[in-house]
Formats: C-alpha cells, sequence, structure tokens
C-alpha cells in the first residue's frame, strides 16, 4: 500500500523543503535595511485614507458571485462543445441552446432584481 503513496509523499516533501529552503536563502541573502519608505503601507500608488476595515456594500459581493458562475459556465461551456463537435451530434446543438438559453434566463433575473446596477 505504501508503494502507491509513496511518489505522493517523495513530491510532498520535496515541495515543502523547496519552498522552505528558498525561504531560508533570501533570509540569508536579502537585505535588512528597513527604512521610513519601505515600512509604510502602500495602497495602490496612493496613500491610504481611512480605516482599512471599511464594509463593502453587498452589490460588490453580489457582483462577484455572478461573475464567478458565468464566468465558469463558459469555462466548462467549451470543453463539452469540442467533445460534442467530435462526436458530430445534432443533440448537442439542441443542449447547449438550452444551457445558454438558461444562462441568458438567470442573467435577465439579475439584471431584473438589479443585481448589476451600482449606485
Amino acid at each position: 500500500m505504501l508503494k502507491e503513496y509513496f511518489p505522493i509523499l517523495l513530491m510532498l516533501v520535496l515541495a515543502i523543503g523547496f519552498g522552505v529552503t528558498m525561504i531560508f536563502l533570501s533570509s540569508l541573502a536579502g537585505r535588512k535595511t528597513a527604512t521610513a519608505t519601505k515600512t509604510a503601507p502602500y495602497e495602490c500608488g496612493s496613500l491610504p485614507v481611512g480605516s482599512a476595515r471599511l464594509r463593502f456594500d453587498v452589490k460588490f459581493y453580489v457582483v462577484a458571485i455572478l461573475f464567478i458562475l458565468f464566468d465558469v459556465e463558459a469555462v466548462l461551456l467549451w470543453p463539452w462543445a469540442v467533445l460534442q463537435a467530435q462526436q458530430l451530434k445534432l443533440t448537442g446543438l439542441v443542449e447547449a441552446a438550452v444551457f445558454v438559453g438558461i444562462l441568458l434566463l438567470g442573467y435577465l433575473y439579475a439584471l431584473r432584481k438589479g443585481a448589476l446596477e451600482w449606485e
């Protein structure tokens, strides 16, 4: 049983060892001068204003979830479409039309509910 898991264990040990070795070597070779510029907070090229504990609007999360949902669906549609094209099935075209139709209904629902409006 150990034979089957040995390559996985070896890869895990090598990956952790490589990471630890690189961190150790960089701490030995790196510069250790801390200046005021290096220790100052940095936020996209501008000075930070206000607290870092700001609350985000729920709409931000809704838009992010909708983006992930539609992005993942589009990514998963491509290999499926390639497989259907190789098999030359007409049912695949109908299935794709139904799938895209369901996505379109979800998109229209989100638009109607105002999930994509930023005000």
